[in-house]
């Protein structure tokens, strides 16, 4: 904070304007960013794990391993976003310290289930009570990502599945003809070429993934969407040393900004990397490469 704050009555414009964005709550607003970007880089590579090992399961010989991979791809992919995010997580929560309850706490004699209440043991709770501060917030964080990561890992699992049957039979029949096993001819080739055929998808994946990223106060994370509307509501003298107006739209306005330069620079990256993994490939995109250094 600027020395010259200490009396906002006796700011100028560029003064004052420089003193209310370096408050407290801008500061929350700031860090809010980061915890968005950190957001979507844990749970992109998770999530495409998640999905993965669906889309896997979902093409295995053993019945039960398929039944699961096409049941949480199909049973995820059809509850809508907000009423997972709203009552999944309340129910993750209350496994952990289920679990934690009957470790920590065998000789509990109450039930855990009193009418609407849900009651374990001081030790089993999740934080605990006397926790800092931070583990409140690393604890709720961990909980979006693992929702985020259940949620999205569905969809990826979907478009896997499909990318992995465009692969063309022969291709697998060839290498096991010439000796590979059934996992050897899944790794080698059919893996390396079908994110080719699931980068299309996947890319519409990240779009909406970015823009599902104000859901995240559902969650009760603050995020940058809680910040703006927040602080670009209505202040007054009563409440805060630097009194304005309704600013709702320009600190949204400042949200469009930053989600249309965030996905621009998305596309642009994903046009790198699709133009890299056709290359050379027996697709619509390799042969526009091969006909143009033709």
């Amino acid at each position: 904070m600027f020395s010259y704050c200490t009396d906002p009555s006796t700011l100028d414009g560029f003064q004052w304007l420089s003193c209310y964005l370096t408050t407290g709550k801008h500061m929350n607003l700031y860090t809010s960013v980061f915890v968005v970007l950190a957001l979507l880089a844990i749970t992109a590579p998770v999530a495409l794990t998640f999905g993965f090992g669906a889309a896997t399961a979902s093409r295995s010989r053993i019945a039960p391993l398929r039944w699961f991979g096409k049941g949480y791809t199909n049973i995820v992919r059809g509850v809508p976003d907000i009423a997972f995010f709203l009552f999944f997580v309340i129910a993750l929560d209350q496994g952990f310290e289920w679990l934690r309850h009957k470790i920590k706490c065998p000789d509990w004699d109450q039930p855990i289930r009193q009418g609407i209440d849900f009651v374990v043991c001081d030790a089993a709770k999740l934080p605990l009570s006397n926790a800092p501060q931070w583990v409140h917030e690393t604890y709720g964080f961990f909980l979006a990502v693992l929702t985020f990561s259940i949620v999205f890992g569905a969809f990826a699992a979907n478009i896997l599945f499909g990318a992995m049957r465009a692969v063309p039979k022969g291709q697998i029949e060839t290498a096991e003809a010439y000796g590979m096993t059934r996992r050897q001819a899944f790794w080698r080739i059919l893996v390396p070429q079908m994110w080719v055929y699931a980068l299309p998808g996947l890319s519409n994946l990240w779009m909406v993934l970015i823009k599902a990223t104000p859901l995240l106060f559902l969650l009760g994370v603050e995020d940058i969407v809680y910040w703006a509307r927040e602080l670009g509501g209505t202040k007054n003298a009563r409440f805060t040393d630097y009194p304005h107006g309704d600013w709702r739209m320009w600190y949204f306005f400042a949200l469009l900004i930053f989600y249309l330069a965030f996905t621009k620079v998305s596309e642009m990256t994903l046009d790198r990397i699709m133009a890299r993994l056709t290359k050379g490939q027996a697709t619509s995109g390799g042969e526009a490469q091969r006909k143009a250094a033709a």
